[in-house]
């Protein structure tokens, strides 16, 4: 988990590499239609938003989508919906929308509503490029399950993750960024040696990550929009695990320059660096507070790796978990409140949720070998990696662990996953 590798930056889109299965659903899914969108252009649209609004809401888990077929009218306004139908078929929630073209741009439209009540609850207008299309829908997605849950959608997001082909000296190593739904895949960097530790900027403009193109590690530091990088760290020894602070202007990492693996800022702008740990043992992935005052890492200095927190600026050390003989990888929910991580008893590695006000531990996956836990925008999922024989795939579990998904991809390892800001 601590070190990395790449190379090529290329742009060039492909169609989805991963599909999503429910694999655990909530039981108190809530019934929702979204009816084909209506169009209002002879040359239709590029994309069926529709479609992509009703896959968003479907594999949230949170929903229990309408199949097309068993929909009683498919209406286009407002005055064409008959609420007793839709009650009739037991749904709660209505979407319609229309879409039309006006000289090379696409104006859409779409309104909800509460089914029992027979009122709308939202309704938007807005317009967008071909090329913005799917975004648009993620955005109208990301709407609808705010309104309806409380809870930001993260529909709009991408995530980053490492995909590897081949084995040995035919081995492909690829850091890739897709939309959350898998569509749209970009490689950033491809290397025959390993990469490691995507980590996003705040801002999600840049990404840094461990390269083994020279045989040894160093990080890198890419603006995703140009592929322009820079080499950020390039010690003697371990260069990983690179974490960003939330201003964006530092990094936390591990270097063994002096000795043993320890944790160090670099200030990206001076170039400084500060040594934040000072021990024998292995100090390793530092994960940053929301708010920048600590910095939460892994420690062997107690004989078994466990998760150890500091002030950001440097300080007294002191130990967080002691339940389980193996807690790692620390990855902080958006509001601060909790901690996902790499839970282990007897060799089982599961992902757990440590609450860091009362300390408490709730394991959320089945194991055996599931790591790199990252956490959504919204706090309500956390994605990580598991393992079966020799495939390596993501999956994504809710913060109560009332619903999991598998991203099914089509490389034969994919690992490290990280959701963007």
């Amino acid at each position: 988990m601590l070190l990395m590798g790449l190379l090529a930056f290329n742009t060039s889109l492909s169609h989805a590499e991963m599909t999503i299965e429910i694999t655990e659903g909530i039981e108190s899914a809530v019934p929702i239609a979204i009816v084909p969108f209506a169009l209002q252009s002879p040359a239709g649209a590029p994309v069926a938003i529709s479609a992509i609004v009703n896959s968003d809401l479907g594999r949230s888990g949170y929903f229990r989508t309408l199949d097309e077929q068993s929909m009683p009218a498919k209406p286009g306004s407002a005055q064409a919906v008959n609420f007793k139908d839709w009650q009739a078929v037991g749904q709660n929630y209505l979407v319609i929308g229309q879409v039309s073209e006006d000289r090379g741009q696409y104006n859409i439209q779409f309104q909800l509503f509460d089914v029992y009540k027979g009122e709308q609850l939202m309704g938007y207008r807005m317009t967008s490029s071909p090329a913005e299309l799917r975004r648009t829908a993620h955005h109208i997605s990301d709407l609808i399950f705010e309104k309806l849950t409380g809870t930001k959608g993260v529909f709009s997001g991408r995530i980053a993750y490492i995909t590897s082909t081949g084995q040995g000296k035919r081995s492909t190593h690829k850091l890739q960024v897709a939309d959350a739904d898998g569509f749209n895949p970009q490689t950033i960097a491809t290397s025959v040696e390993p990469l490691m530790s995507p980590a996003w900027s705040p801002d999600g403009r840049k990404m840094a990550y461990v390269s083994f193109e020279r045989k040894s590690p160093a990080i890198y530091v890419q603006t995703l929009a140009t592929g322009e990088r820079v080499k950020v760290a390039d010690f003697p020894g371990i260069n990983g695990a690179p974490a960003w602070s939330p201003d964006g202007a530092k990094l936390a990492l591990t270097l063994s320059k002096d000795g043993s693996p320890d944790i160090y800022v670099l200030n990206l702008i001076t170039r400084s660096l500060v040594k934040l740990t000072k021990s024998y043992a292995i100090d390793t992935e530092p994960a940053w507070s929301p708010d920048g005052s600590a910095i939460v890492f892994t420690s062997d200095r107690g004989g078994k790796p466990q998760l150890y927190s500091m002030p950001s600026q440097g300080g007294l050390e002191k130990r967080l978990t002691f339940s389980g003989d193996y807690n790692a990888r620390a990855s902080f929910s958006p509001d601060g409140k909790n901690i996902a991580m790499v839970h282990g008893n007897g060799g089982d590695y599961r992902i757990a949720v440590m609450d860091i006000a009362t300390r408490s531990i709730n394991a959320l996956t089945a194991g055996p070998s599931d790591e790199s836990p990252s956490f959504a925008p919204n706090g309500s999922m956390i994605l990580y990696a598991s393992q079966k024989g020799n495939t390596g795939f993501l999956s994504a579990v809710s913060i109560d662990g009332k619903m999991q998904q598998k991203l099914v991809f089509d490389s034969r390892e994919v690992r490290e996953p990280a959701w963007s800001p």
